[in-house]
């Protein structure tokens, strides 16, 4: 048996490098959305009983600092990790992906 030859619209198509790149995006929001809503759901009255009040924007995040050293309301660092990690990957793939449309082009 022999195989099909591809014909030009198939080779068009996106790769899984698209879809790896999509799904890096979606972890990388969702990740987002964990620290916004841990920053202003969760601990939305922490403003309201802390005295050394930290926020930080990217990723969202407010905590309270207390004298001994201690933070309340901070997000989990499994969570910045896999944002961070996320973001990266969608990046380089992304940058990849578009790379190789380029190449293909030619």
């Amino acid at each position: 048996m022999t195989t099909p030859p591809a014909d030009s619209q198939r080779a068009h198509h996106p790769t899984a490098l698209w879809g790896v790149s999509l799904a890096s995006m979606g972890v990388c929001l969702l990740s987002w959305v964990l620290c916004w809503v841990n920053a202003y759901v969760v601990h939305d009255d922490l403003p309201n009983a802390c005295g050394d009040l930290r926020r930080q924007s990217f990723p969202p995040e407010v905590t309270c600092a207390f004298a001994d050293g201690t933070l309340t309301g901070a997000n989990a660092s499994w969570i910045e990790a896999l944002f961070f990690a996320s973001l990266v990957a969608f990046v380089l793939l992304t940058s990849m992906a578009l790379a190789l449309e380029i190449v293909r082009r030619k």
